[in-house]
């Protein structure tokens, strides 16, 4: 039986319209163009990531699924949907205005087949000056207001603007209306799906030249108008060696931690932990071995793993299943 480790796999790297080369940084390979998403631990049939660590190298987190099962993933470590992997988590390079768009429900009769609905969460890694996100609409803004505005081009005028900077995160539950715009580097865990409806993209071509589709019905169907519970935070709160919960949802917890000197933990027999190291350097120790991290990289530990260690100067974000 292969003992359980760290799981580091290699990013899927997603050109947009809206991306630059600013994943570079975090020692990522990026192929040519506007680099807008790097998939880093992906169960999904438009990416799946290959682990490139370790005795499982060069396996799918589909075969390691098919595979392992519940021993790596946790009793609670599945889409109960489509058995799939349930998260996926992804680094954000915003060059330029992401379209407004929102997100449906798992319950949404308008889903592809086999897909789930897109509840997420940003943690903002980097903002440069000014920078800013969209975030739910305006108090007030019914279907029949946002409609008109639609229609009218006025769209903009029924958005909430935040200013953001480098430590905050905002849940993102489906049915919010919301953005990312230029100049911010976002870590994002979410729901394993790729279902987005656009409400508004600036009347900007695509990257083959052509305006973008939107989603203007499906939209409108999805809004929570009356709110879906979004809430966002300041994480200057952290402490060494503690979590801090900076997002809960149905599908996952999303904690901050401050690495500051050897922190002992452990996984349990219900979950996976996925790790993605937000700032710093560091390592992280178990049974098996020991390997040097840093910022920008991600790994899906194991439920069996068991015990581990964090050790150096990390800013760190946990996930698991509730």
């Amino acid at each position: 039986m292969t003992q359980a480790y760290p799981l580091q796999f290699k990013a899927e790297m997603k050109e947009r319209i809206w991306g630059g080369r600013a994943l570079e940084q975090f020692g990522l390979e990026l192929p040519d163009g506007a680099i807008g998403e790097g998939w880093m631990i992906g169960d999904h049939p438009n990416g799946i990531t290959k682990v490139m660590n370790g005795e499982l190298a060069g396996l799918g987190l589909d075969d390691i699924r098919e595979k392992y099962g519940r021993e790596f993933f946790g009793t609670k470590g599945f889409s109960e949907r489509n058995g799939r992997f349930p998260l996926l988590i992804k680094l954000l390079d915003c060059n330029d205005d992401l379209s407004i768009q929102v997100h449906p429900t798992d319950s949404y009769e308008g889903l592809p087949a086999g897909e789930l609905g897109k509840t997420e969460m940003w943690y903002i890694l980097e903002a440069k000056p000014g920078a800013k996100i969209i975030y739910g609409l305006k108090d007030g803004v019914d279907r029949g207001i946002l409609a008109k505005a639609i229609e009218e081009g006025k769209v903009m005028g029924c958005l909430q603007e935040v200013p953001v900077e480098a430590g905050d995160a905002f849940y993102i539950p489906a049915g919010t209306v919301h953005a990312l715009c230029a100049g911010v580097v976002v870590a994002e865990i979410q729901q394993n799906s790729d279902t987005t409806y656009r409400v508004y993209d600036y009347n900007r071509p695509g990257l083959d030249g052509k305006l973008r589709e939107l989603h203007v019905e499906d939209s409108l169907n999805v809004i929570a108008y009356e709110g879906a519970g979004a809430t966002r935070m300041k994480t200057d709160a952290a402490k060494a060696n503690e979590w801090l919960q900076i997002a809960k949802s149905p599908y996952f917890i999303v904690e901050k931690g401050l690495v500051r000197a050897p922190w002992k933990l452990s996984t349990t027999a219900e979950s996976f932990v996925i790790l993605v190291v937000a700032e710093g350097t560091g390592a992280i120790g178990w049974s098996g071995g020991k390997q040097e991290i840093k910022a920008g990289e991600c790994f899906l530990l194991p439920a069996s793993l068991g015990a581990y260690e964090l050790d150096g100067e990390m800013t760190v974000l946990r996930s698991t299943t509730p």
